[in-house]
């Protein structure tokens, strides 16, 4: 079904992404929305990158504008609702796309500036946007939220404590805001990736470890019920979904897109 998303106005946090060979889940759900049809803000902290999928949505003759901003910045927040009204006069969907786990360990070993740090862009930064982008949805009485959380926010895990209890926390949040604003028409719900072949999970692990790409993917798509890991596509076509009209009685849902993973927990 084309134009699920017509004449729609989308605000993608998190749209740019680290280099790599492949797409990461901003870009891929920002190129998607627009294709079909929606109107993209492309937000990020690294301008260029947000500008390049800019350019992406561009040669498909989509429409889309960047911003830059920080997520932990509540002053960025809601200068980019701002942004957004004063472009396109309203909001309809919102899709928080952030997250960190650098200098992520075992509870033993973290730092706590690294604790709070993690927290703060993986939480309080999804937590910011909604909180400005709530207002400007209310009066209109619809819109729809995603945030990304992580299947490891319900799988075990012994050396990333703020990563995990961070994402967790944003499954908390989602529901939160799910019922705050059903009233209003408005939908709030997280989608749970598993292991995404992306250019963060990938380029930045396999530079971390100290490892091949190929010996990571190799590892990586091991561990997944299904045989591979999936692509930011997988991502984006979920967060289509939730965002269209198609899902408009799904409110407060955790949607694992994980090729089984969560599957195997406990």
């Amino acid at each position: 079904m084309p134009d699920r998303l017509k004449d729609k106005i989308a605000v993608v946090v998190g749209g740019g992404q680290t280099p790599g060979e492949t797409f990461g889940n901003g870009r891929a759900t920002a190129i998607l929305f627009a294709r079909e049809g929606a109107s993209v803000v492309v937000a990020d902290l690294n301008l260029a990158s947000a500008e390049e999928t800019v350019r992406m949505i561009a040669a498909e003759g989509g429409t889309a504008s960047a911003v830059e901003m920080d997520v932990t910045s509540e002053a960025d927040c809601a200068r980019l609702v701002e942004r957004t009204l004063a472009r396109h006069g309203r909001i309809d969907v919102l899709h928080n796309n952030v997250g960190i786990g650098t200098r992520d360990a075992g509870v033993q070993h973290i730092a706590l500036e690294d604790f709070e740090r993690i927290f703060r862009v993986n939480l309080a930064g999804p937590m910011l946007v909604s909180k400005h982008a709530v207002e400007a949805m209310r009066p209109r009485r619809s819109g729809a939220i995603t945030n990304i959380s992580s299947v490891a926010s319900i799988a075990g895990a012994t050396n990333m404590v703020a990563y995990k209890t961070s994402k967790a926390a944003l499954n908390a949040l989602t529901q939160t805001l799910a019922l705050a604003n059903a009233r209003y028409g408005i939908r709030v719900n997280a989608i749970l990736p598993g292991l995404i072949n992306t250019p963060m999970a990938i380029e930045g692990l396999s530079r971390a470890r100290g490892v091949s790409r190929e010996q990571l993917i190799a590892e990586r798509d091991a561990r997944v019920p299904m045989g591979a890991m999936g692509s930011a596509w997988d991502v984006a076509v979920a967060a289509l979904f939730l965002a269209s009209d198609e899902a408009g009685f799904i409110t407060g849902v955790l949607l694992p897109v994980d090729g089984g993973q969560s599957l195997r927990v406990g």
